[in-house]
């Protein structure tokens, strides 16, 4: 059985510290480097629903995208939600490693495993990474659609085959427009805009779309069909736990390790029911 510390430095090649955004907090939050591991569970958010599972379920490391702390915090006190998170991954001797904006610009990586939930065939970042000379890292893919699919075909695939959440798919622009290519970002995107339109791509599938950036950007789009299709954001980064699992099991089978790697079904998309106003659009 290899120890945290053999498992762990796996996982850092896999999507370097080094990578992520500044402001980020990734890495491993808890864990003794020379406990052993014989079973993982990859999951999107660091909740006490998670690690609850975690414990049921009998594993020695969790990996989420999402950090636990952030922004920093001066207490791991068990009265505050994120100090119990802490205090029952220590009790149950449990492991948390975290791989946020480095597994979003991985290659493959978060937009990597939104484009194969939706069957896209990746043609390059949306945001290359400058650092990469292969030209495959980065925010972000450009997808082609093959064959093409209109918006409103392409929202009820997204709708089908992403994690089913209360949101499902909000579309801005024209539902019976041609979709030839997409960009997709898993998560929050509409900081992205720039780069979507300089792009040339039909439509745009991200998360977190609000609603001053979407309106300007629909006005400002007086001579492009481009489409927006927002989904939540747990959805569109929850299909990377598939992908790093497997990517986890492919190194254990490797290392010979035999471990027993599974990926969280739980739900932590933190919306939970949603009531159509009468008379709304489809």
């Amino acid at each position: 059985m290899p120890r945290l510390s053999e498992v762990i430095a796996a996982l850092e090649n896999l999507w370097p510290a080094e990578r992520a955004e500044s402001w980020d907090a990734v890495g491993t939050v808890v864990g003794d480097p020379d406990q052993e591991v014989t079973r993982v569970l990859f999951a999107v958010d660091p909740v006490q629903e998670i690690v609850d599972e975690a414990v049921k379920l009998g594993a020695d490391l969790l990996v989420t995208h999402h950090p636990l702390y952030l922004r920093g915090t001066t207490t791991v006190a068990a009265s505050h939600f994120k100090g119990r998170v802490v205090h029952t991954l220590i009790k149950n001797d449990i492991a948390l490693h975290v791989a946020h904006t480095n597994a979003d610009t991985a290659d493959p990586g978060v937009s990597d495993a939104l484009a194969g939930a939706l069957d896209l065939r990746v043609v390059r970042p949306l945001v290359p990474d400058p650092t990469d000379t292969s030209g495959r890292r980065g925010l972000g893919r450009v997808c082609e659609v093959d064959p093409p699919m209109t918006v409103r075909e392409i929202a009820a695939r997204a709708a089908e085959r992403l994690p089913a959440t209360a949101q499902g798919i909000r579309v801005a622009g024209d539902p019976e427009a041609t979709v030839r290519t997409i960009a997709v970002s898993g998560g929050s995107g509409d900081s992205l805009f720039d780069q979507v339109r300089a792009s040339g791509v039909d439509a745009f599938l991200t998360a977190d779309l609000r609603h001053h950036p979407v309106s300007e950007f629909i006005a400002a789009r007086a001579h492009s069909p481009l489409a927006l299709l927002d989904a939540a954001h747990w959805a569109t980064e929850w299909p990377w736990c598939e992908l790093a699992a497997a990517q986890l099991d492919e190194i254990s089978d490797r290392h010979g390790w035999d471990l027993r790697v599974h990926v969280s079904r739980t739900v932590t998309d933190p919306w939970t029911s949603h009531s159509p106003s009468p008379g709304a659009p489809n």
